[in-house]
Parts: structure tokens; C-alpha cells; sequence
């Protein structure tokens, strides 16, 4: 079983597998919430990071270990291991952030000092809004920056596009660092669409295209890369060549990556 998909420690499993896999005991998780603007999802405590979840993404415990916390995001079920402090009992949130990035402020003022980085995707309460700014219990908002949740963007790819120059960060999934399939979920998750962690796994995104007549939105898939199409003639995508979020010419980057070994495309598919 993947790894990444699968509930389990060798300790305990969450309820969903009962029928499905051996474990010394199973649970239904407890279901907390991210209070940190980033972590990284580890893939054994202390370990290299996988993903990265934003502020407010709801994450269910199965496990504990070493000062970490082994379970699951609500938002893909992406498994893995979150340091403890990063989670707590937070508030259910209203609102999401829908500019690329934007910061906490202790006060509502323009010069006031600023607590934290918060980048596109991530999740707050709001408790007062105003036209201007908005009253979170981590502190204050532009308001311009929010949008409620299930207001969502409606093109991926136009999201993608305020992401131009983002740094490149393997496993990075905000605005301070993406990589290829970090910035496809990021964009897909803006417009409330679902869509998995890794590139391998997003190419059950949609359905497969047999021809080169890219349209705007489809998915070009390399081994381990993902890049997505802003027109016929060029694309989109987190990449380690320019370690940044930039657009490319499709048959330039097609021709780059096969002679450095990246191989062929292997799927498009249209979402």
C-alpha cells in the first residue's frame, strides 16, 4: 500500500482500514487543526519533509512519537508526521487567503508590525470584518486578501499565474517555496477543486489527451514533473531549471527535459 495514502503506524491504524489492513489497534483519529502559517509533513518524525500543509488545514491524529503527531490531511489524505506544536485546537474557519501571500498584523493599521507570513491557500476565522481589515484570533487581516470559503477562484491556471517567481522548493506547497506538483494542487485547491500531493498522483486528474492540441488547463506529465498549459503554445510550472515558478515554451521545455534525462512526456491530461 502506498505509504502516503495509508492511515497506519505499526502502532496503531485508522478505523477506515479495519477490513483492509492488520494493525495492534485502530482509531478514529482525533481531528486538529494546523496553528502555525507552514509545516512541513515529515515522512518519519524528525525526518525529510514530503508536503507542507498551510494554516487551518485540518489534519486527523492517529499516532504520536518522539514529540510528533502521525496521521492525515482532510484536504488530499496525505499521510505523515506534523511536530506536535504545530496543532491545536483551533476554530473552525470562514475565510481563506486568495491573494498570493499576504501577513497577520497585531493591530488593524497599515504600519502596525506584522506577526507571520501567510501565503495563498491558507485558512483563518474571521470574527470582525471590515472593508478594509479583518479580526482573526491570530490577528488582523487585509481584508482585499480574503475571500470566504466556497468562494473560490475559477481558473487554476490564472492562479498559478500570481505564483510567477515563487521559488522553487522541493515538497513545497506555498507561496514561500513550490515545486511542480505543490503549485498544481495549490492552484486546484484555490478553485475548490480536489486534487492530490504528488504529480505521480494527479495523473488520474481529468481524462487522458491523445494529441498535442494543448488547451489552456490541461496537465503535462513527465516523470516526476507536472507543468500546466497557460495556452497552446506555452506552459506553467515550479521547476528546478529556472528554481522558480515561470512560464516556458512547451516544445522548448519538452526537448530541455528529455536531454537532461528527464525522459518523454508520458500523459496530458485535461482536468
Amino acid at each position: 500500500m502506498d505509504r502516503r495514502l495509508t492511515p497506519a503506524t505499526l502502532r496503531a491504524a485508522h478505523s477506515s482500514l479495519r477490513d483492509v489492513l492488520a494493525a495492534p489497534a485502530y482509531t478514529e483519529g482525533t481531528r486538529r487543526r494546523l496553528s502555525r502559517p507552514l509545516a512541513d509533513l515529515l515522512k518519519h518524525p524528525n525526518g525529510p519533509r514530503d508536503r507542507q500543509l498551510l494554516l487551518g488545514d485540518s489534519f486527523t491524529v492517529i499516532d504520536h512519537d518522539q514529540g510528533h503527531s502521525f496521521g492525515f490531511a482532510e484536504k488530499d489524505g496525505y499521510c505523515g508526521w506534523l511536530p506536535d506544536a504545530a496543532l491545536a485546537d483551533c476554530p473552525a474557519p470562514t475565510h481563506w487567503i486568495a491573494a498570493p501571500a499576504s501577513h497577520l498584523y497585531t493591530e488593524p493599521r497599515v504600519q502596525a508590525p506584522e506577526i507571520a507570513s501567510l501565503s495563498l491557500g491558507a485558512r483563518l476565522q474571521v470574527t470582525t470584518l471590515t472593508d478594509i481589515w479583518a479580526e482573526t484570533p491570530q490577528g488582523f487581516v487585509p481584508a482585499p486578501h480574503l475571500r470566504r470559503l466556497n468562494d473560490w477562484a475559477s481558473d487554476p491556471v490564472t492562479v498559478a499565474e500570481t505564483l510567477l517567481g515563487s521559488p522553487y522548493l522541493w515538497g513545497g506547497n506555498s507561496r514561500a517555496g513550490l515545486d511542480c506538483s505543490g503549485l498544481v494542487q495549490l492552484a486546484f485547491h484555490a478553485c475548490g477543486r480536489s486534487c492530490p500531493g504528488d504529480s505521480d498522483l494527479q495523473q488520474t486528474l481529468g481524462h487522458c489527451v491523445n494529441d498535442t492540441s494543448y488547451q489552456r488547463g490541461d496537465l503535462i506529465f513527465w516523470r516526476g514533473h507536472v507543468a500546466m498549459v497557460s495556452d497552446p503554445e506555452t506552459m506553467i510550472h515550479a521547476n528546478g531549471h529556472t528554481m522558480s515558478v515561470a512560464y516556458e515554451p512547451i516544445r522548448t521545455a519538452i526537448s530541455r527535459i528529455e536531454s537532461q534525462n528527464g525522459g518523454p512526456v508520458t500523459h496530458i491530461r485535461r482536468p
